[in-house]
């Protein structure tokens, strides 16, 4: 089972790069992000056609918004509100395997990383605690978490760790919190698990004339699985290839297999 996660920046916008991808990479599943659209406005019709037969999904116009599409069947789905902000950011799927997967927009949080003067960021680290206490309270087997948690949590996530310790996406706070929600649910990064020691980025700033060349990029996607199939894991890719591709999102979708 191939699981796709990606912050696509506008699903309708780009809905060409994704069945690019889907003919290169050949996912199961995809766990889209940033969809910016009502669900109802969504174009899963198109996917259809090429196997998608199934899909979750939670929208709002021009803003958020998440969405699974499937080839496997899905029996029922669900999300919630995290934080309590009415924003469409999470979605879950259970597959008939009996999968669960989870797919997650965290809030970026703003520019100043002070959750006293700057509300974006006192709601992001909301969203965080509200995520460690739900995952304390279920059982998380035979599960998988994926999505934009907009956080690099390690110095491997970032081109430069002492210069964005201070930015938001990669500062200590964020990070323990980061820590918490994961530990909550004994949750396993099985994209560190495949390349612990090796800088390793999502996300590249449209910012850069030069995107690939600079390479100023971070980690901010992320798969994560419970512990009891975190083993089954036998390939991890992140599909570079795509960022460079044309009118691309600034996120590069990740590919991880699960031998189930």
């Amino acid at each position: 089972m191939k699981v796709a996660t990606w912050n696509i920046n506008s699903f309708r916008l780009r809905e060409n790069l994704i069945v690019r991808a889907i003919n290169q990479y050949s996912p199961d599943l995809i766990c889209l992000q940033e969809c910016k659209s009502p669900v109802e406005k969504m174009p899963f019709e198109a996917f259809k056609e090429l196997g998608y037969s199934y899909y979750a999904a939670r929208g709002q116009k021009g803003y958020n918004g998440v969405a699974i599409l499937s080839k496997l069947p899905i029996k029922a789905e669900f999300s919630e509100d995290f934080a309590n902000l009415g924003d469409a950011r999470h979605v879950a799927a259970v597959l008939e395997s009996g999968i669960t997967i989870h797919n997650f927009y965290v809030p970026a949080g703003g520019d100043e990383p002070d959750p006293k003067i700057n509300e974006k960021f006192s709601q992001k680290l909301d969203y965080l605690t509200h995520m460690e206490q739900y995952f304390d309270n279920i059982n998380i087997k035979n599960s998988i978490l994926v999505g934009d948690l907009n956080i690099a949590p390690t110095p491997d996530d970032v081109w430069d760790h002492k210069k964005l310790s201070t930015v938001v996406s990669h500062t200590p706070i964020e990070i323990e919190y980061l820590k918490k929600v994961q530990e909550s649910g004994q949750w396993i990064d099985v994209v560190r698990q495949f390349h612990p020691d090796e800088k390793l980025f999502s996300w590249w700033s449209y910012r850069a004339k030069d995107w690939s060349a600079a390479d100023k990029g971070r980690r901010l996607d992320h798969l994560w699985a419970s512990p009891d199939i975190s083993n089954r894991v036998t390939s991890v890719v992140v599909a570079r290839d795509v960022r460079g591709w044309e009118q691309p999102s600034d996120h590069a979708p990740i590919f991880v297999v699960f031998d189930v």
